[in-house]
């Protein structure tokens, strides 16, 4: 199986992290869950806190959330999620400012036979300076810890749901 989460070092010192995962669950379901982000803590083994700022419409547009996470290694961060796209079942696209700066977008697709694929894409800068500084070292421990983190986002999810997860 292909890794879930490929990473690319940005020599300005920005990452970009990519994850596909894919669920027997209808589309419908996935997204629930995806913008339900007070309900995260519950199913995702890494986030550990989300507070409401400002709630967005139905379908999360202008949500505001603060989200403190932990990883695989010791730290964690916390940063503010507004989501400034979102077309029902198919594209939620929020930008993060705080402790990681970045722009983040979940891509649906209805796989039509009851199950959904999703692509994550993560573009972020790094705003703690001893990340900054590490980062030409640290890169591939910090494509490690993401892996971790959306892995365990994939499969808790699925408990979630009630669903197989068939990659992430």
């Amino acid at each position: 199986m292909s890794p879930s989460v490929a990473a690319v070092a940005l020599p300005t010192g920005e990452f970009e992290y990519v994850s596909h995962w894919q669920l027997a669950a209808p589309v419908d379901a996935v997204w629930r869950a995806l913008i339900e982000t007070e309900h995260w803590p519950s199913w995702w083994r890494y986030v550990k806190r989300v507070e409401s700022l400002r709630r967005g419409d139905a379908d999360g547009l202008g949500a505001v959330d603060r989200i403190t996470w932990t990883s695989r290694l010791p730290y964690g961060f916390t940063f503010d999620v507004e989501v400034v796209e979102s077309r029902r079942h198919e594209r939620l696209r929020g930008v993060a400012r705080g402790q990681l700066e970045g722009v983040g977008s979940w891509e649906l697709t209805d796989d039509a036979s009851g199950t959904t694929s999703l692509r994550y894409t993560w573009q972020l800068a790094l705003n703690t300076r001893w990340m900054r500084l590490t980062a030409p070292l640290m890169a591939p421990v910090f494509r490690w810890n993401h892996e971790g983190v959306m892995h365990a986002g994939a499969q808790g999810v699925a408990r979630h749901l009630g669903a197989r997860l068939l990659r992430g």
